[in-house]
């Protein structure tokens, strides 16, 4: 498998013209503000499993327009206050079961999983989130879900969502409000990005791993499989619509959230990564604000980048910071 874009010296230096709304930041102020007119109250439930030492719990939470969005949180036994990961999961993929994210927990922080509304049957264990919210013609898939304007579009909810559960985890008893990460790999990369920008220091750091959802006229365009490939579906049917298209998509480019992030982060990307263009993770890495930010690179993978090497890369950065 080739490399899939620039060089690598190419992409250290690559900053494109990214379209970027007048009204970008109003939009989300406002999307903000319409969610904190619906009161959180978040449950938590305890899980009955297997797993025995670590506690799992059962959270849902009021997303965008107050539904009811599912979570897990699993963490240490005995422990007290602790830093939190809130970790947004991959197209397609949900939150799964509690055996699949019992690393985070074993390293002492607490692990929160979001289930992505209306995913969740692509891969691994399954999600339990739906979408009440209709939209107009779309592909399957959700990446055109709404995509006629900004406001009814899929991935608004979906950010809404996130971003709502971040204030969540900063509640909770055990979670040091200070100490809250936003992670994710490809689309749980993508939001990660945008809680960043949305929320400012209210992230205390960003693991934005082969992030999805950002630079979309370049990823559109060069991409040559899903979920990318749906966009370029949709507009060979409907071919007047491209530049409102690509105006709505702008309002949840990762590239311009990152323009506004401030949380130390640490980025990955893979070189041969098909999937995901290596250029629109520089794109975004690029401009992101914060001084203190990284970018690990791996030459030979594709999209499933650093995988465990890079997780151990992970903590400990962390534990530099927090």
């Amino acid at each position: 498998m080739p490399q899939s874009d620039l060089t690598l010296a190419e992409l250290v230096d690559y900053r494109p013209s990214v379209e970027e709304p007048e009204d970008f930041d109003d939009f989300w102020r406002r999307s903000l503000a319409d969610a904190h007119q619906i009161s959180q109250q978040a449950t938590y439930t305890s899980w009955d499993g297997p797993i025995r030492e670590v506690l799992v719990e059962d959270m849902t939470f009021r997303g965008y327009a107050g539904d009811p969005v599912r979570a897990w949180v699993v963490r240490p036994r005995g422990a007290a206050v602790l830093p939190a990961v809130v970790e947004f999961v991959g197209y397609n993929g949900g939150r799964g079961l509690p055996e699949e994210h019992l690393r985070w927990a074993a390293s002492g922080y607490v692990h929160v999983v979001m289930d992505t509304r209306g995913q969740g049957s692509g891969w691994g264990g399954g999600g339990a989130t739906p979408d009440p919210h209709g939209t107009g013609p779309a592909l399957d898939g959700v990446m055109t879900r709404g995509i006629e304007s900004p406001t009814t579009y899929y991935y608004r909810r979906v950010f809404i969502d996130a971003a709502r559960l971040i204030e969540a985890v900063r509640e909770l008893p055990f979670v040091d409000a200070e100490r809250v990460v936003a992670s994710g790999t490809s689309q749980g990369g993508g939001i990660a990005l945008a809680v960043a920008g949305m929320l400012g220091d209210r992230v205390a750091a960003v693991l934005p791993n082969v992030p999805f959802l950002c630079h979309f006229r370049r990823s559109v365009s060069l991409a040559t499989s899903r979920p990318f490939s749906e966009v370029a579906d949709y507009l060979a049917v409907h071919r007047s619509a491209v530049d409102s298209v690509f105006h709505t998509l702008s309002y949840f480019d990762g590239a311009n959230f990152a323009a506004r992030a401030t949380a130390p982060a640490l980025f990955s990307v893979g070189l041969m990564d098909e999937v995901v263009m290596p250029s629109s993770v520089f794109a975004a890495f690029n401009r992101y604000a914060a001084a203190d930010r990284e970018i690990a690179v791996y030459e030979f993978n594709g999209h499933e980048g650093g995988e465990l090497q890079h997780w151990e890369r992970q903590v400990a950065w962390l534990k530099q910071r927090l």
